[in-house]
């Protein structure tokens, strides 16, 4: 790809995503221009390009010059900043940062949540059985929406029948499943998330329960208990965090399986570990193509000048396919190891919930190998259109099913 090209690329832009694949697009910065600038367009501010895995770490690392407090993806980095900003664990830094991870990595550690993956397994395995049993399905509205959901929602405590409603909400918040859905709509999007918690939480302080919400209202940081708007923040974050990286992950499983006939052998005959394909179903999702930060001291990077207030985007969807990281990096390999992948970041704010999407992810491949024989799309499936998420929205799929393995009573 020409240097004239990479300039009328914009990455700001969600229809570049849906239009163009950016396979060579990303080659090429990683190969010539490791610091892109991506010039102000329609409005919208310029920011700084990393593409290079190496760069994206020391920058993750790097909580002196640079910070997550004012936005951490373009939406709010460009829109001048995130009202959660000093409250919500991903766009907070410093003591308070580590003092809110520490509450919520109490209730998301393996330890707390083995009845959890409990039931993400009965459930799991019971969706894809009555799938597989029927033929086939959507297997992005009709499991991918479930799992995710269901388990994040049962976490938090909510009511059953508000489910299908959050989901709606999270899959316009931050992406669109068609061109109708503008800026505006995903802002309302939203407020409405956080008008719901507020509601909840409300609800929560007259009558706790043993759910996060309530351990929430009960924790506090130097003393000073947390706030409605300080719990109201993080459960957006849990939510969206806890829906989409992992519904997101397990549609683009079952697109790239359906293609890969070969990996889909070697996982249904053992040959490889299910822990080790979940990493790499991980790193060639990338289902979160970047995280951002707020450039707070002047540094260099690759002779570059950086300057306070510049915002420098780190490219998981580029950085996950660097070829000075990982060998052959355009190929899918289940059995790839070591996978140091970037899909949940790295560094001081990497994923709380990264234990629970693995579960999530892991429970669906282990369903799939003992119920099918295999499966391939019906139908074209569709993209969400996204500067910040990648993945399909629909993923219509036919089912063939492993007879001996239905049989079996699962333990």
């Amino acid at each position: 790809m020409s240097t004239s090209a990479l300039d009328t690329l914009d990455l700001g832009d969600p229809a570049t995503f849906a239009d163009h694949d950016l396979d060579g697009f990303w080659r090429t910065l990683r190969d010539t221009a490791p610091m892109h600038w991506n010039p102000p367009l329609d409005g919208r501010r310029g920011f700084w390009v990393l593409s290079r895995y190496d760069d994206i770490m020391t920058t993750y690392r790097d909580d002196v010059n640079f910070t997550s407090e004012r936005g951490n993806v373009l939406v709010t980095l460009l829109g001048g900043g995130d009202a959660g900003a000093g409250r919500m664990l991903a766009v907070t830094d410093g003591h308070r940062h580590h003092e809110l991870r520490k509450i919520l990595q109490r209730v998301l550690s393996p330890r707390v949540l083995n009845e959890v993956a409990q039931t993400v397994r009965v459930n799991t395995r019971q969706w894809i059985r009555e799938a597989v049993e029927s033929g086939g399905c959507d297997f992005a509205e009709q499991i991918a929406s479930r799992i995710p959901m269901t388990t994040i929602s049962n976490l938090l405590g909510l009511p059953e029948q508000d489910r299908d409603y959050l989901l709606s909400l999270t899959k316009t918040a931050l992406s669109a499943d068609d061109e109708d859905v503008d800026e505006v709509d995903s802002e309302m999007a939203r407020n409405e998330i956080l008008m719901y918690f507020m509601d909840i939480v409300e609800d929560r302080r007259e009558s706790p329960g043993d759910d996060v919400i309530s351990m929430l209202i009960a924790s506090s940081i130097d003393g000073v208990p947390l706030s409605d708007e300080d719990i109201v923040l993080n459960c957006y974050s849990l939510i969206i965090g806890g829906d989409e990286t992992s519904r997101l992950t397990m549609i683009d499983c079952v697109h790239t399986l359906a293609a890969q006939r070969e990996q889909w052998r070697r996982l249904k005959h053992g040959e490889v570990a299910v822990e080790t394909a979940v990493d790499e179903v991980l790193r060639w999702a990338s289902p979160t193509m970047h995280f951002g930060r707020s450039v707070v001291r002047e540094t260099e990077l690759h002779g570059v000048r950086l300057r306070p207030g510049e915002i420098v985007t780190l490219w998981h969807a580029s950085g996950n396919r660097d070829e000075r990281v990982f060998a052959r990096s355009e190929v899918f390999d289940l059995g790839r190891t070591p996978n140091k992948h970037l899909a949940f970041g790295y560094g001081p704010h990497f994923c709380v919930g990264s234990y629970l999407a693995k579960v999530e992810i892991a429970e669906l491949l282990k369903a799939l190998r003992d119920f099918t024989t295999g499966f391939e799309p019906t139908d074209e499936a569709a993209r969400i259109r996204s500067n910040f998420l990648t993945g399909f929205s629909t993923m219509p799929v036919r089912f063939d099913p492993d007879h001996s393995g239905l049989k079996e009573v699962d333990r």
